[in-house]
């Protein structure tokens, strides 16, 4: 829950900031303080008062472990309005406190914790809402909400309506339980599927006056604690299991090790579960009675929660790819992060547009996902740098498919993809010729390397003369390609199915009317095709290849 989960080993997760403080004056320090804290404070409220999640959990632990880093930074510049722990989140008084936990960071974390602690067990951490029932004769007579851990919502209205929640209790007269509330997901796996705002569903809906019989069936009951139970863990659980908590039972394992710990943690995020869980909690198998539990993470129970689904990262510089067709790719350098046990430090916005639309600049706090499990991609902007950095972003139509053919100021990136994809399998497939390749040779223009000889090209800086041999034997072969397969090298426009026939004085000399004739090609592809026929820097090059006796270039004899 927000607020109320500790973050001391937490946030020694953060790369980014540990042991290195930003280079910020105290005037941007204080400001970015002051940023920080009001937004933390808005989600409390969000969430504490108005019962809904501003931001994703795992994102806000993240905030909060920046703020409390950048605190330790600039220790003198510290906001003026520090963030305010929740009030006014209910009148229900819990007749035990709700304590919520701390976090581990890592495997090394969960052995430091385990220290001497034996008698311990495992179970996942549910992602719903905590909730407290309290029976009297066996009759259920009110359920609180968290709230503060002291003091909640009252939820009796709607825990009557909700299926999962027994209104009559054999084998307990007077008694307290604690477990969440969750939304029922049939076999989901977390690794695959995430959380898919269903804890985010349940609050939403337990917040409203009503709660209707259909949404009610779809939310169930994890107890994951009895305080005034057995002392022991096992005891507590048969007794739960009478009750008719199965789940309590089944999902509660007795471990011996940290690696046993591990293990479960890695399976329940991998394997099916009837909800959405973000972690797994560690408990001794005895506590102190209830009526010395705080409202604060105790030390007999700790959670521990799966890798990111979403990391937070910060923008160090924002890059312009121009790629060979003309088309803008904003790219994010990051400060790295880990999604997965992949390390992230870079991730591509898409288009230009998006980047308009989002607006990102260096110092800016995202939220960065796997697409896929493998591919890094921007879900959101969470937080903005109170300093917006000017960038000098291309316009929308400065490069097209016909622009940067040489080398000239503002060209060079798509200049050198035209001769990536020149050489490349799709291209002349040239062997032993890469982007590197290119850079060291500084050409001219897309055809500079045809007339190069072995020697021209070992005059070349970082071309010995064994590479320099072997270069200008794949540049005399790509002379012997075919006709197509050069004119797609040179940057033709695909033609899909579409036959190809004649050579370049027939092709040259088409219309768009003329290419629409040809079975294939519709009218914004026949303007394309006339349109790179026709342009004078495809003209020139096509001089040159008959120059050099390419075939379909050359004059017939």
């Amino acid at each position: 829950m927000h607020a109320w989960i500790a973050l001391p080993f937490f946030c020694l997760s953060l790369p980014a900031l540990a042991g290195n403080c930003p280079n910020w004056p105290s005037g941007r320090a204080h400001d970015e303080l002051e940023v920080l804290t009001t937004r933390v404070a808005e989600w409390d409220l969000a969430y504490h008062i108005e019962g809904r999640s501003a931001v994703d959990d795992e994102l806000y632990d993240q905030v909060r472990a920046r703020l409390g880093q950048l605190r330790a930074c600039f220790p003198h510049a510290t906001a003026t309005s520090p963030t305010p722990q929740p009030s006014g989140a209910g009148k229900a008084t819990h007749p035990v406190p709700q304590t919520g936990l701390d976090k581990l960071r890592d495997l090394d974390d969960l052995r430091r914790w385990l220290g001497q602690r034996r008698d311990l067990w495992v179970q996942p951490k549910v992602d719903g809402v905590a909730v407290t029932l309290v029976y009297r004769q066996g009759q259920l007579v009110q359920a609180i909400s968290r709230g503060n851990g002291s003091r909640g919502q009252d939820w009796t209205a709607h825990a009557r309506r909700i299926a999962a929640i027994p209104q009559q209790l054999s084998g307990m007269a007077d008694g307290v339980l604690q477990g969440e509330l969750y939304w029922r997901l049939d076999g989901h796996v977390q690794a695959r599927a995430g959380g898919q705002g269903a804890r985010g569903k349940v609050a939403g809906l337990l917040n409203r006056h009503e709660l209707g019989d259909r949404d009610a069936a779809g939310i169930g009951l994890f107890v994951w604690d009895w305080p005034d139970g057995p002392a022991e863990m096992g005891e507590r659980l048969k007794g739960l299991d009478d009750m008719g908590f199965s789940d309590a039972r089944s999902l509660t394992l007795s471990v011996a090790s940290a690696e046993e710990i591990a293990g479960w943690r890695e399976r329940w995020y991998r394997s099916p579960l009837p909800f959405a869980s973000d972690g797994i909690v560690i408990h001794q198998s005895t506590r102190p009675e209830a009526r010395r539990w705080k409202p604060e993470p105790p030390n007999w129970a700790v959670a521990w929660k799966y890798p990111f689904a979403k990391a937070l990262a910060e923008v160090r510089a924002v890059e312009f790819k121009v790629g060979r067709t003309g088309r803008i790719t904003p790219l994010l350098r990051l400060a790295p992060v880990e999604l997965d046990g992949r390390r992230i430090q870079r991730v591509g916005l898409g288009s230009l547009g998006r980047w308009q639309k989002l607006d990102v600049r260096p110092g800016d706090q995202v939220a960065i996902t796997l697409a896929g499990l493998t591919i890094p991609r921007l879900d959101s902007v969470v937080l903005r740098a109170t300093e917006r950095q000017p960038l000098d972003a291309p316009s929308a139509g400065q490069y097209h498919a016909l622009s940067c053919f040489r080398p000239s100021a503002g060209c060079e990136e798509q200049f050198l993809a035209r001769l990536e994809w020149l050489g490349g399998p799709k291209g002349l497939a040239m062997r032993g010729v890469g982007r590197g390749t290119w850079v060291s040779l500084e050409l001219d223009g897309l055809l500079g390397w045809l007339e190069l000889d072995a020697a021209q090209l070992a005059a070349r800086p970082g071309i010995t003369e064994g590479r320099a041999t072997r270069l200008a034997q794949s540049f005399a072969d790509s002379r012997t390609q075919p006709f197509q397969l050069w004119l797609t090298a040179l940057g033709m426009p695909p033609i899909g199915s579409a036959r190809l026939e004649g050579d370049w004085p027939n092709l040259s000399n088409k219309t768009p009317r003329d290419w629409q004739e040809i079975a294939g090609v519709g009218p914004t592809r026949a303007k394309q095709l006339a349109a790179f026929f026709q342009h004078p820097e495809v003209r020139a090059l096509a001089g040159r290849l008959q120059v050099a006796g390419v075939e379909g270039f050359a004059a017939p004899q």
